[in-house]
């Protein structure tokens, strides 16, 4: 756009949409984030400018129009409004606005890196879903892309990455006139289906294969049909994408499928959805368990550490139980202790406030301060979700306040916690836990010291 918002005279569409920034650029229209100040409300506004708009570009908008106003679905970006605003120079401009999704969009995702074969099937499963719904109603997305794949952000950290398709502007009805001239091909290039490049009549199949495109891309990394608009055409009609053999067998066989040359291979919207959801559940169940394997060999590398600094079932030592004594003053606390988790056990080598030297590994809430590899802080076990449960917590113990601060190795394992417990629950300081660290390091400190010690003495190998 040559113009921008304030030049042009539209930097408040009809007193009601305020244009803040541009969020893309297009041959025929821009996309803008905008405020609503009549519901209050972000939105984004794709406006059309009216020098460049040719009688073609008119038909497609009003088109788009059209297919916008019949969709709502989960995984489509809902249209809100449409108008026109006429700026100073007395241009008319048509705009149409949309739902403002936060988030980026699938092509400027995949520069940041590569993408897990979970969220991949993720995104698949909800961009199939939205074609389910489209093609039920005889309409042809026609431009299935990357960049008009949105990555939602809905800012809750959650794990599952969620998709919305966006931008129908060349899509059709099966049943409707083409909004292009015969011997015309629409879409982007990299991403045409084969009837597409051959200028053939488009059905829902065709989006079946863009997207098994697009899915490619995600394993890959790379366009599978890069080059000008002919060049790129020519290469799906001559051979079929090469789907990675490294790939687990559920996508390479799924991938295959989806572009298929012949349309009448490829497997519908419907059936596409299904054979995803399959998917992400295998590679959900794959991520569980490689997870569960990865957790299992940090635990073994731990509990080597642990046995490494000989200090289980050592006698009371005036050098730790002075820190567990400053601990406790610092935070006006009955108990701290300098706890070490063992294979089943959490034993206290110094214990301030409290006569028993360890107990089982399952109720102490310090065995969970350590997965973290950071500061357990709860100020308040009774509402706490994380501690609600624990006997130490529900049982005649009556713990309510509990902060733990990993005892890290030079090589990063957790051995165990610097931690204070208390009976009556409140909040914690920032000076608080910043002592409580700098007294964790100095047990880490004095630690150190004693194994490197043992190995001056010739007590342990050098690599140990």
């Amino acid at each position: 756009m040559s113009d921008s918002p304030q030049q042009a005279g539209y930097t408040v569409l009809n007193d009601r949409y305020s244009i803040q920034s541009l969020l893309g650029d297009g041959g025929m229209a821009s996309v803008y984030r905008a405020h609503d100040k009549f519901l209050g409300r972000e939105v984004a506004i794709k406006l059309f400018l009216a020098n460049r708009e040719t009688q073609d570009d008119e038909v497609r908008r009003k088109a788009e129009l059209t297919v916008l106003a019949g969709l709502s679905h989960h995984g489509i970006v809902t249209l809100l409004d449409a108008g026109v605003h006429i700026d100073a120079k007395g241009l008319r401009h048509h705009y149409l606005v949309m739902e403002l999704v936060e988030g980026m969009d699938l092509e400027v995702r995949l520069t940041k890196g590569p993408l897990s074969p979970r969220h991949i099937g993720e995104i698949g499963y909800d961009v199939a879903e939205a074609l389910d719904y489209v093609h039920a109603r005889g309409v042809v997305h026609r431009d299935i892309k990357p960049s008009n794949i949105l990555v939602v952000d809905y800012q809750d950290d959650a794990p599952r990455a969620r998709a919305r398709l966006t931008d129908f502007g060349i899509a059709l009805f099966e049943d409707g006139p083409r909004l292009t001239a015969d011997n015309v091909t629409t879409g982007t290039a990299a991403y045409l289906s084969p009837e597409q490049a051959r200028s053939a009549t488009t059905d829902p199949a065709s989006d079946i294969y863009s997207l098994g495109l697009v899915l490619l891309e995600c394993f890959t990394g790379r366009i599978e049909f890069p080059g000008r608009q002919v060049e790129s055409a020519l290469a799906r009609l001559n051979r079929d994408p090469v789907i990675p053999t490294d790939l687990a067998p559920h996508w390479v066989e799924l991938l295959t499928a989806m572009t298929a040359r012949d349309p009448a291979h490829r497997p519908d919207a419907r059936e596409l959805v299904q054979l995803l959801r399959h998917n992400v559940i295998a590679e959900s169940s794959r991520h569980k368990l490689e997870t569960e394997q990865e957790a299992a060999l940090a635990e073994v590398a731990r509990l080597e550490a642990v046995r490494r600094y000989d200090i289980l079932d050592t006698p009371p030592d005036g050098a730790f139980d002075h820190i567990t004594a400053i601990a406790a003053r610092t935070f006006k606390a009955p108990i701290a202790i300098v706890s070490i988790v063992d294979e089943d056990r959490i034993w206290f080598k110094s214990h301030h406030g409290i006569e028993i030297d360890q107990i089982t590994k399952d109720p102490g809430l310090c065995a969970s301060a350590i997965v973290k590899g950071e500061p357990w802080v709860i100020e308040d076990a009774r509402t706490d979700p994380r501690a609600l449960a624990n006997p130490l917590v529900a049982g005649e113990f009556g713990l309510q306040f509990y902060v733990g601060v990993p005892l890290t190795t030079s090589d990063g394992h957790n051995l165990g916690t610097l931690c204070v417990l208390d009976f009556e629950p409140r909040p914690v300081g920032a000076d608080e836990l910043a002592t409580l660290k700098d007294l964790a390091a100095m047990v880490m400190v004095e630690l150190e010291l004693r194994l490197g010690s043992r190995r001056a003495a010739g007590a342990l190998d050098p690599v140990q």
